[in-house]
């Protein structure tokens, strides 16, 4: 059988369906992968340290403002649309085949194309608080504060973005939520990760279902976990599958 068809065929069987997903569910909304030929390691930036220190709490905290300067022009994607592989997932949501989306990714473009259950295993750019009172803010005020970096109206703290930045832990919840929800899985579907990072990656060996599809251009450490492997663009694949479900 056709690997789409497989897919598809697997889809329509299940009732408990997880995506993980990474970086590569993203570039064809026109977020670079961060480690492609485009993204941020390797691409030139006005500054003397390599984007890890940069997107570091120790950075953060010590120099602010270069690390908004940087996250301002590098993380944000304020125009990006959701793509065939959002849009497939949160119709399989409003379908209750799908019970969640676990994400690498901190776009947010789960959300827009309708996703309600998104577990966000590295925040999001549009969550962020103040570091004096926890005020809540948007995106907005990240991207227009007149300052290098934005600082609360109310009390003058810095607005941190809600993203987990090196040296900083994963959320202890939201990794019980993913945890939980791949173990309970019929049906694993990775996709646009290299599953290389850790401890994200490690999650999907909770899974105890039927199959596990990896979907990613590139081979990944976990392949052989995979009971169908398509390497190709996710949402190319993902429309493709659309049409025949």
């Amino acid at each position: 059988m056709d690997p789409l068809q497989t897919l598809a065929s697997w889809i329509k069987d299940s009732g408990n369906i997880v995506f993980f997903g990474g970086a590569g569910t993203s570039t064809e909304s026109g977020i670079p992968d961060f480690r492609s030929a485009a993204g941020l390691y390797q691409t030139e930036h006005n500054s003397p340290y390599p984007p890890e220190v940069m997107l570091s709490r120790s950075f953060f905290m010590s120099s602010p403002d270069i690390f908004f300067d940087f996250y301002r022009s590098k993380m944000i994607h304020p125009e990006a649309e959701p793509n065939g592989a959002h849009l497939l997932l949160a119709g399989l949501e409003r379908q209750g085949k799908l019970k969640a989306v676990i994400t690498q990714n901190i776009d947010g473009l789960h959300q827009l194309s309708g996703s309600r259950v998104v577990l966000e295993l590295h925040g999001s750019i549009h969550r962020n608080h103040c570091m004096g009172c926890n005020r809540y803010y948007g995106l907005e005020q990240v991207i227009q504060s007149a300052e290098r970096a934005p600082l609360c109206p109310e009390c003058g703290g810095i607005i941190k973005p809600d993203v987990v930045l090196y040296e900083e832990q994963l959320d202890h919840d939201v990794l019980v939520g993913a945890v939980a929800a791949i173990a309970a899985a019929d049906l694993l579907i990775i996709g646009g990760t290299s599953l290389t990072v850790q401890p994200a990656a490690s999650l999907v060996t909770y899974f105890r279902g039927r199959h596990t599809v990896l979907l990613n251009r590139d081979p990944t450490p976990y392949d052989h976990r995979a009971d169908l492997i398509i390497t190709d663009r996710i949402g190319k694949v993902m429309g493709a599958v659309q049409e025949q479900l």
